[in-house]
């Protein structure tokens, strides 16, 4: 009988190493082009195999791309086994939230290979996503475990547990994106005060919840004949991304013939582009009338959170997320984004000023900025983890966590 401690034969080694080095290769080959704009050769060529060989590994390009997603949620589990040791659910927030930044520094500086972004996930067919789903759902109950169960938070349903479950997952993948804004060496530092926020969110002493002003009423846009497309293109993108989002299933979704999609746009990339346009236009009207109403930064910062949650659950909802933009193609990608982060960026106006007048607590402004962010563009994804959430409980379970406190303003 062999011994299970001695080393492995030479070629389970070889075998296992160069099936990291094509996992490796195709993560950063996936959050670079998306499911669908990534082959088997781009990815074969950059680990120095022939296309047929890699097959060997992985028979299909679906097949390797859910063994890439399989690897990043193993690692998130890992964190969240480190995190299970603290005492309370304020330091395991904190704990998870530092090991996660210290790994993307760690990808950030080279130091080891990056893993995968959950953006495209939804671009896998069956039987691969069937796979992944089910880790990944697995991985969420993880997450609500950790950080909302009864002992954390007493008296809460279902609904508002997967609410607030969603909100924190939502701020960890975004986390993803906007933190190599920064030196790597500083991403403990910003999980540090993104810790911050979450656990003791933004109010000012006597800054109450809700805000009496509520939610701000938005003039509706124009109706135009492209509104159904623009809507189901919107929901497709978000799901599937740009590739996924095909004409036929636009017009499937529409019960329309193709002949009826051209009639009324000329080609899918001016759809994809009006589609970010009428999204840009909504959020940024929705700012405008946050400012018009006036009233204290908390009192416009919680108006303009709750107004734009509100409408990504609404029949006029939602709004194109920041992963439709990963796999756009060239020639929209870069206006799309400059806009969208200059949007973006203008949340951090009335965060100041909530600081200067102090209806919002001393905090970086351009790290609260990206936080709520990320709990707004998640919105549109709310209903599909917290089923059945309606407007009203989603500002209850969803926007007041991350506003007035994750724990009610318990001190981590």
């Amino acid at each position: 009988m062999s011994d299970p401690t001695s080393p492995a034969p030479r070629q389970t080694k070889r075998f296992a190493e160069k099936r990291q080095a094509i996992l490796d290769a195709a993560a950063k080959r996936f959050n670079e082009r998306g499911i669908r704009g990534t082959s088997l050769a781009d990815v074969s060529g950059s680990v120095g195999l022939m296309t047929n060989s890699i097959t060997y590994y992985y028979r299909r390009k679906e097949d390797l791309a859910a063994a890439c997603f399989l690897a990043k949620i193993a690692w998130l589990d890992a964190l969240i086994a480190e995190a299970e040791v603290r005492t309370s659910p304020e330091a395991r927030l904190r704990a998870f939230l530092d090991a996660y930044a210290r790994g993307l520094s760690a990808m950030a500086a080279g130091e080891r290979p990056a893993l995968i972004r959950f953006h495209d996930v939804r671009a896998l067919p069956s039987p691969q996503a069937e796979t992944v789903f089910a880790a990944y759902n697995a991985f969420f109950r993880r997450m609500r475990a950790l950080l909302v169960g009864p002992e954390a938070l007493p008296g809460l349903d279902r609904i508002a547990r997967n609410a607030r479950t969603h909100l924190l997952v939502s701020v960890v993948q975004t986390l993803r994106v906007w933190i190599e804004r920064y030196e790597p060496d500083d991403y403990a530092r910003v999980a540090a005060r993104v810790a911050d926020l979450l656990l003791h969110g933004l109010a000012g002493p006597g800054s109450p919840w809700p805000p009496a002003a509520g939610p701000v009423a938005v003039p509706p846009s124009e109706a135009g004949p492209t509104d159904a497309f623009l809507r189901a293109a919107t929901i497709l993108i978000n799901e599937q991304g740009y590739r996924g989002a095909s004409v036929e299933k636009i017009s499937a979704q529409l019960r329309v013939t193709k002949g009826s999609f051209y009639h009324h746009n000329d080609n899918k990339d001016d759809l994809v582009a009006n589609c970010f346009t009428r999204t840009f236009d909504r959020i940024r009207r929705t700012q405008d009338a946050a400012e018009a109403a006036g009233g204290s930064g908390w009192e416009r910062l919680a108006a303009l959170s709750c107004a734009l949650v509100r409408h990504q659950l609404s029949e006029s909802g939602p709004l194109l997320r920041w992963i439709a933009v990963g796999a756009l193609p060239d020639n929209l990608r870069g206006g799309v984004t400059g806009t969208m982060h200059r949007l973006w960026d203008r949340v951090a106006f009335p965060i100041v000023d909530g600081v200067a007048d102090g209806s919002i607590r001393a905090c970086d402004p351009a790290i609260a900025a990206q936080v709520v962010n990320s709990m707004i563009d998640a919105a549109s994804e709310l209903d599909d983890w917290a089923e059945g959430i309606d407007a009203d409980q989603a500002e209850r379970h969803y926007v007041q966590p991350l506003l007035a406190g994750f724990y009610g303003g318990a001190r981590g």
